[in-house]
């Protein structure tokens, strides 16, 4: 696969453009149709897919089939969020001339916002790339897509663009629905194009952050949803430690592990108490097989992250050991003192998101009762853990965390998030750029902008702000939600 031209962006935006129309005014059952035929497309071709994918990416067999049962899932679970029709927010308030000011007749919805710009992922070659949650939350809501394919896994992506377009071009979506781009330079050119009108963009925090600013310095600027950088922190109270410590030890080893750690909810930070039972058990679970990583520069970074913290003084190895130059690298866990990591000299360094297979502990003396103003200097997560006992006061720890992350486990490992109708998968900046979600029904919200029709005829409503409700939808109507 070769990288695109400007002139190739050109017409990939101006077909999505032209497409538009038309997806914004297919009704939910029809793009449900296309939803569920991408689908069956890609469960059709798994083999192929997962011969591919492993090939480029090095991932094994058994994930790269859960994957692309999981992306043809979110396609699944997308068409039947916008048959419900809640996903339109749908608000009907009637006129009150006795009103103090006078209310005139207000409807409001959520419509598709434009053509949008998706830039595919590395770690997640199906779930987060050419017809992952993304697109599938696009096409979902009536907006046109063009993905800008990931360099680590190219003859996959182009591939898989050629079953989406079939796909959707046998289930009647207009031509333009859907289309591929490759090349940093066409990525630019994308995020750029007057056209595009919103990104979406899962990966590193200088490579989204760059093009974030891109769509904020345009003539027109955009909306770009990143999913950028997470540290993830986990607390484990010694009460726990005490109860479960062995057990906690073995789930904190197959998450940081998983995927040779190259998974945005990899938990990197683990608070610990001093000579806990977690950190004696957990060198047992820690392999030493080396594993490739998905591209070079994740490699590179790897070793540059891992470096860092070796060089650190008082931080030690505990379990595997650092990658040498020439391996490649290997499980490891390094772990620290409290004063340490409270040090301003090294707190940029230990708090770095190292994207791979490495995590780090950070021993407390005592209680957890110092530990709410250490975690408030921690920049936003995906996640946050606390492993924590019935009789232990976690109130603070809570209330600390939830400013710190948009999801709070309290049982579990934050590796695996399930495609759910209440799902949030962001944070606060850097591990996302805005508040909305990229996985789960409401990522829909992401490429939706709201219009609100005053005193408007009844003819030029969409049939959801009929009063009738002639699609059964949930709405709310003079101030009461009405579910039907």
């Amino acid at each position: 696969m070769t990288d695109s031209t400007t002139a190739d962006v050109d017409r990939a935006a101006r077909a999505a453009a032209g497409a538009f129309t038309a997806t914004a005014a297919a009704s939910a059952r029809e793009r449900a149709g296309w939803l569920r035929s991408v689908a069956e497309e890609l469960d059709r071709n798994v083999d192929e897919l997962v011969g591919i994918a492993g090939r480029e990416t090095g991932l094994t067999e058994p994930r790269l089939r859960g994957e692309v049962a999981r992306t043809s899932g979110q396609l699944r679970m997308f068409a039947d969020v916008i048959e419900e029709g809640s996903y339109l927010e749908a608000v009907i308030d009637h006129a009150d001339a006795g009103a103090t000011p006078p209310k005139p007749d207000l409807r409001r919805i959520l419509r598709p916002i434009g053509p949008v710009a998706i830039f595919a992922a590395s770690n997640f070659p199906f779930a987060f790339s050419v017809a992952g949650g993304d697109t599938a939350a696009a096409l979902a809501v009536g907006a046109p897509v063009v993905v800008k394919a990931h360099s680590g896994h190219r003859e996959l992506s182009e591939r898989t663009a050629e079953l989406v377009t079939a796909a959707l071009s046998a289930a009647g979506a207009p031509q333009g629905t859907f289309s591929l781009v490759s090349g940093r330079e066409a990525g630019i050119a994308l995020i750029e194009h007057p056209l595009i009108a919103a990104g979406s963009f899962t990966g590193s925090v200088a490579g989204g952050r760059a093009l974030y600013d891109r769509a904020a310095q345009r003539p027109d600027p955009i909306p770009f949803f990143g999913e950028l950088g997470s540290l993830n922190p986990v607390v484990v109270t010694a009460a726990a430690d005490r109860a479960r410590g062995a057990v906690l030890a073995e789930g904190l080893a197959t998450s940081f592990q998983g995927s040779s750690g190259q998974l945005c909810t990899k938990p990197g930070l683990v608070l610990v108490p001093e000579d806990s039972v977690l950190e004696v058990a957990l060198a047992a679970h820690v392999g030493e097989s080396a594993h490739r990583l998905l591209t070079d520069s994740i490699d590179a970074a790897f070793r540059d992250g891992t470096e860092q913290l070796a060089a650190i003084p008082g931080v030690e190895l505990v379990a595997g050991a650092g990658p040498a130059e020439s391996q490649e690298p290997r499980p490891v866990v390094y772990a620290a003192g409290l004063e340490v990591f409270a040090d301003a000299r090294y707190r940029e360094a230990l708090t770095a998101e190292v994207f791979g297979p490495a995590t780090l502990l950070v021993r407390y003396p005592d209680s957890v009762d110092d530990l709410p103003s250490h975690l408030a200097a921690l920049e936003g997560s995906l996640t946050a853990t606390i492993h924590a006992e019935p009789e232990d006061d976690i109130e603070e720890l809570v209330a600390v965390l939830g400013e710190r992350a948009g999801r709070l486990l309290f049982a579990g490992w934050p590796t695996g998030v399930a495609v759910t109708w209440s799902q949030h998968h962001g944070g606060p900046w850097p591990a996302t750029t805005s508040q909305h979600t990229s996985v789960g029904a409401t990522a829909t919200r992401r490429f939706q902008r709201p219009i609100v029709y005053q005193d408007a005829p009844e003819r030029v409503l969409p049939d959801a702000l009929l009063d009738a409700n002639p699609l059964g939808i949930p709405r709310r109507v003079d101030g009461a939600l009405v579910v039907r």
